[in-house]
């Protein structure tokens, strides 16, 4: 699966639009994830907001290093081991990213276009698949 240039500019740019509402952004993902899957709600202990802002940073710094797959991998890498020690499993990677497209959806509005969308997915994919230690590397 590969992002085209177009893509990293959309994502980057609804990004940009997203990091101006971050706490809402954040609040709609916890939001949405934890109605998608209750049982993920035991994972986050402590204060909602900081989780958000630690969700929003990572976002950016996964945003920022789209194009370059190589470093993208080598920053999730940290975030790999923390989360598989608290005990996310592959299917989690699906709900993570349906909980974020909809957060984007819901706090953009029309902003948020189809072709935004596309590449959003396109982004996600490649992240889940870097991200995911359960993921096939062939």
């Amino acid at each position: 699966m590969t992002i085209t240039q177009i893509q990293i500019r959309l994502v980057r740019r609804s990004f940009g639009r997203a990091a101006t509402k971050k706490r809402l952004i954040a609040a709609l993902f916890y939001d949405r994830l934890f109605e998608l899957d209750p049982a993920l709600r035991p994972m986050f202990k402590g204060d909602m907001e900081e989780q958000g802002r630690k969700f929003m940073r990572m976002l950016a710094l996964i945003v920022s290093h789209l194009d370059n797959p190589d470093q993208l991998k080598t920053k999730l890498q940290s975030s790999n081991q923390r989360h598989t020690t608290i005990g996310v499993r592959p299917e989690h990677y699906e709900t993570v990213g349906a909980a974020l497209l909809w957060a984007l959806e819901m706090g953009l509005g029309k902003e948020f276009t189809p072709a935004m969308r596309e590449a959003w997915l396109t982004a996600y994919e490649i992240i889940a698949q870097l991200a995911n230690p359960y993921a096939s590397t062939g």
